[in-house]
């Protein structure tokens, strides 16, 4: 079995459901075990009620869990035109993983939330691939074979550089369908892309 593990951060639900659609994504690869997994929240309890965050009863990932997979899909909204501090924070964590080289050759997703399509949207993807390339993760983005994130009849979020969905400055606006597509089919490149490189190792050991 491919192992993936779709890792996440959400305020307000946009990420989560994002998150759902690239698990179902991966999981409609053959062999294929997906986890869903969210990171420590580290704003205090009465903050996040006075701001409306949703509550999330999925499970924590931590730090020490990423080397058990051959994939990982990373999920945050857009603060300030880069990842969510608690993302930020959780891969902080994860030094003793960059000093074993645990992550290398694995692959690597990313996917996003923004407020608009100009707050940071393409910069958020970029930005969080740096740290995935320092531990030595392949990247893979969402090519243009999905055609969804080319289109001009609807706002759409995503980029060659992965799913995306915009949530509208006040967060009323849900992942449309096209943005879900873009994560099943990211989710479904991920594991695909996984596999064969889990085969290939498999190859070389029996060589």
């Amino acid at each position: 079995m491919t192992r993936i593990l779709v890792l996440y951060y959400s305020s307000y639900g946009h990420v989560r459901r994002m998150a759902e659609a690239e698990a179902e994504g991966a999981r409609s690869v053959p062999g294929t075990q997906v986890d869903l997994r969210r990171v420590p929240e580290t704003v205090p309890h009465d903050i996040r009620q006075k701001a409306g965050f949703i509550s999330d009863d999925t499970p924590v990932a931590t730090p020490a869990d990423l080397e058990h997979y051959d994939a990982i899909i990373f999920g945050t909204p857009t603060l300030f035109g880069m990842m969510a501090g608690q993302m930020k924070s959780f891969l902080d964590q994860a030094g003793g993983l960059w000093a074993r080289n645990a992550l290398v050759g694995k692959v690597a997703a990313v996917f996003a939330s923004t407020g608009s399509q100009h707050g940071g949207h393409e910069a958020t993807l970029l930005t969080f691939q740096i740290p995935l390339q320092h531990f030595g993760m392949l990247i893979a983005g969402m090519p243009y074979s999905f055609a969804g994130q080319t289109t001009a009849d609807e706002i759409v979020g995503g980029a060659p550089y992965g799913a995306g969905t915009i949530a509208g400055a006040d967060g009323s606006r849900s992942p449309t369908e096209t943005d879900l597509a873009g994560a099943r089919f990211q989710g479904a490149h991920v594991a695909r892309i996984a596999a064969r490189l889990a085969a290939a190792d498999q190859n070389e050991e029996a060589a």
